[in-house]
């Protein structure tokens, strides 16, 4: 009995440790995160020498380019740090004065509905530009743009209401 009992608490030993398996995952978010950043660099700098030629249109839309890549970039920030602290360890920056408010508050079902959430910001800033550039679509296209994102839309309504069930339910067996 003795031995089933070390190797149970040997496998659970293994099992728990095997969290860190995920740690890679976040230090390639870092690097996704740093091309996220090339490209808004290369999207600045690339119409700086035009804005003197640019159209009311084309700042909007190079404005909205820059605001979808700033949420990627926030989302996938996000990922990161309530994926590792969930999932991997705590990160010891709780005396940090920059430390988010939010850092350590954010459990899975929080972290899905605020992925969900920001997939929806940047889908309706991907909707708004191809509405400013009409005539580049055709109807077939943007009919499958607007499909797209009232499927994010009704996705992200039908989590949110799927974790307010669950959340209920266990209020109500306690």
């Amino acid at each position: 009995m003795l031995k089933l009992k070390n190797i149970e608490r040997l496998l659970e030993r293994g099992l728990f440790a095997s969290r860190w398996l995920m740690a890679p995952f976040y230090v390639g978010l870092v690097v996704a995160l740093m091309v996220l950043l090339a490209v808004f660099v290369q999207a600045i700098f690339a119409e700086i020498p035009k804005l003197a030629d640019l159209d009311e249109a084309h700042v909007i839309l190079w404005v909205l380019t820059l605001i979808d890549l700033s949420l990627a970039a926030n989302l996938i920030l996000m990922v990161i740090f309530a994926g590792y602290e969930n999932f991997v360890s705590k990160m010891d920056t709780h005396d940090h004065p920059d430390r988010p408010a939010w850092m350590g508050t954010i459990d899975f079902s929080a972290m899905k509905l605020k992925l969900l959430a920001s997939i929806v910001a940047i889908s309706a800033i991907q909707l708004l530009k191809v509405f400013m550039s009409i005539g580049a679509y055709t109807r077939e296209q943007m009919m499958f743009l607007i499909v797209i994102h009232v499927t994010f839309v009704v996705s992200g309504v039908l989590l949110a209401l799927m974790d307010y069930i669950a959340e209920k339910a266990g209020e109500h067996q306690h």
